[in-house]
């Protein structure tokens, strides 16, 4: 049975992040405590952890930091961050072995909220000196001082080794990262995990970029993802599977041809991932790198990233602005990108694409203009829609799918246009799905709306269906810009934070017939003053130390970025303007990742 730790609430947890942020670890010694007034236990299974065994938790990781230096600070030195990453894996293993809870009380935040801020403030202090509230008040597991420890080593453990956490010392903590955080198709299993640790740990890697080989390496694992139940086989088999596409990855990097399949462990028969049971449908045969796409209008790539992510590999990417396609080209240099006119594309130009399995696009929106007091659809917009939408059809590709406005798939007033749309569609031989999602459904702070026309050649359309909702809540502005927020020393981020705490309208990119970068019309920026945001204009870099505590601050480019799902290391060119732009008329990955594996699914499919 799991023992049920005290949980320290997001309010007074934020409380004692704001006192405590700045106090020495000296002081922060004296203030330890082994409960707290605030501290509540759940009504749930289990025991509730005593006193003494608090205590003696408290003593335990205590003594593994005083053994790596305690309470001195460390320093930035490299020895320094060597002495950290020993510090952490011993207490991830003793935490994980000790502490008793199961995972579903290890997902607390307040938990561990509990640990950094009552029993463990000075050692969580001196790990993370001045820490963002993330870091000690539980906002996110996978940057918590302890936390995100118990995680790892819960990933890793191999129960009845001689040594079950042997494992922690493969990855460093940004390469694990990758897999746990950034990759959670794959970091949510413990089998997986291990067996990407242990086929890791064999690997030859002379010469090569170890964080480079490893993306590389987990972006051909998502694509075999929608076709092979990993957590279904059996060890060695699983590990014969990963080494053979190691293999790939790292002759990628070598630019050589793989190790030859005879000479690496590998299945001959592989479990598939199948549609349910009224499908009735076989697993498509070829490779999951024969997804193919070809991007329209790719913008900053938001669309064409969570395809990636689903399994799509873009042939082609087509966009006429320079600073998208510097964006494009800055983060997947080996991408094929154009500036092709869609109106003048030549059939030569589109012969090497035709058959592929996808093209894809986010179309410039389909925006209505007032003429002798009737509402019309602006003429330039739905001459570059159509001319989209002929070209998709003329590529051939097995499925389409197209974003714009929501109100394309729901307002009378677009009627016309989706007739349009649907003659051309069937006289090519695609059936077609309207539908809307909303970013805020696929985890992404905001209350963003898009449609979609979705198109299959006839045998594969009565498998599709579009992505359902994400069971668990979106996470709010306030969680997502914390940490950023928080980053340059302003006083009045916990304050923030605390009203930040719904998610947001939708960005507005606009067009480049608008001024400068906002966020907005008036009624966005009224929904963004209410998360207390200035949605005025954009803010070069985010408050500091002299900024008042009771400031209403501007979000940045790169804050925009995060609040549209993009990765943190995900570089956007240009001026601000532009870069703003480019965000704000992106479609979120998040979503695109959603329908993009309901997409594979479906062509997984045979009639």
């Amino acid at each position: 049975m799991s023992r049920l730790y005290p949980r320290l609430l997001r309010k007074q947890a934020l409380e004692l992040h704001r006192e405590y942020r700045e106090l020495p670890v000296e002081e922060l010694q004296r203030r330890w405590q082994d409960s707290h007034e605030a501290a509540v236990f759940v009504a749930t299974g289990g025991d509730r952890v005593a006193k003494d065994q608090l205590r003696r938790l408290r003593d335990d990781v205590l003594g593994l930091a005083q053994s790596v230096g305690f309470p001195d600070d460390l320093g930035r030195s490299r020895e320094a961050g060597r002495v950290r990453a020993e510090f952490d894996l011993s207490v991830a293993a003793h935490l994980h072995n000790s502490m008793g809870v199961v995972p579903a009380e290890a997902a607390s935040r307040d938990l561990w909220a509990f640990l950094a801020l009552v029993l463990l403030p000075d050692v969580a202090h001196w790990r993370y000196p001045n820490p963002p509230p993330d870091r000690v008040a539980g906002t996110d597991l996978t940057r918590h001082v302890f936390g995100r420890l118990w995680w790892r080593a819960q990933l890793v453990h191999e129960p009845g080794a001689d040594e079950p956490y042997a494992a922690l010392h493969i990855l460093g903590e940004a390469a694990f990262d990758q897999i746990y955080a950034r990759r959670a198709a794959l970091g949510g299993s413990p089998h997986m995990v291990r067996a990407i640790l242990r086929v890791w740990d064999d690997l030859d890697l002379g010469g090569l970029n170890e964080r480079e080989v490893l993306r590389d390496f987990l972006k051909r694992l998502l694509r075999l993802a929608p076709f092979m139940l990993f957590d279904g086989l059996e060890e060695t088999v699983l590990d014969g599977e990963l080494r053979a596409v190691a293999s790939e990855a790292v002759a990628a990097m070598r630019d050589e041809d793989p190790v030859p399949a005879a000479s690496v462990p590998h299945s001959t028969t592989v479990p598939v991932a199948r549609s349910s049971q009224e499908d009735g449908g076989i697993a498509d045969p070829r490779p999951a790198a024969g997804h193919r796409s070809v991007e329209l209008c790719a913008g900053a790539g938001g669309q064409a990233l969570g395809l990636e992510r689903a399994g799509f590999e873009p042939v082609l990417l087509i966009d006429t602005k320079q600073d998208a396609r510097q964006t494009l080209l800055a983060n997947r240099p080996t991408w094929n990108v154009r500036s092709w006119d869609l109106h003048e594309v030549g059939q030569a130009d589109l012969e090497p694409f035709r058959g592929v399995d996808l093209v894809s696009g986010g179309l410039p929106r389909l925006s209505t203009t007032y003429a002798d007091g009737a509402r019309t659809i602006d003429a330039a917009a739905r001459g570059a829609y159509e001319a989209a939408v002929r070209l998709a059809v003329r590529l051939r590709p097995r499925a389409i799918v197209l974003e714009n406005l929501p109100d394309l798939a729901e307002d009378p007033l677009y009627e016309a246009v989706r007739s349009w749309t649907q003659d051309a569609v069937i006289r090519a031989g695609y059936t077609f799905e309207w539908g809307v999602l909303n970013a805020s459904d696929f985890g992404v702070p905001q209350n963003r709306r898009s449609g979609f026309l979705v198109c299959f050649q006839a045998r594969y359309n009565p498998r599709f269906r579009f992505p359902a909702p994400r069971p668990s809540p979106p996470p709010t502005v306030g969680e997502v810009l914390g940490g950023t927020m928080s980053a340059s020393g302003w006083s009045g981020a916990e304050m923030w934070i605390e009203q930040a705490t719904r998610v947001g309208p939708a960005l507005v990119g606009g067009s480049d017939r608008r001024g400068g970068a906002d966020l907005g019309p008036t009624g966005s920026k009224r929904a963004w003053a209410g998360l207390g945001i200035d949605g005025n204009s954009l803010a070069d870099e985010v408050p500091g130390p002299d900024a008042p505590a009771d400031l209403v601050p501007k979000i940045t480019v790169e804050q925009a970025a995060l609040v549209q799902g993009f990765p943190t290391d995900w570089q956007v060119t240009g001026r601000k303007t532009s870069r703003y732009r480019q965000i704000g008329n992106a479609l979120p990955p998040a979503v695109a990742e959603a329908l993009g594996t309901e997409i594979v699914r479906t062509l997984s499919t045979y009639e």
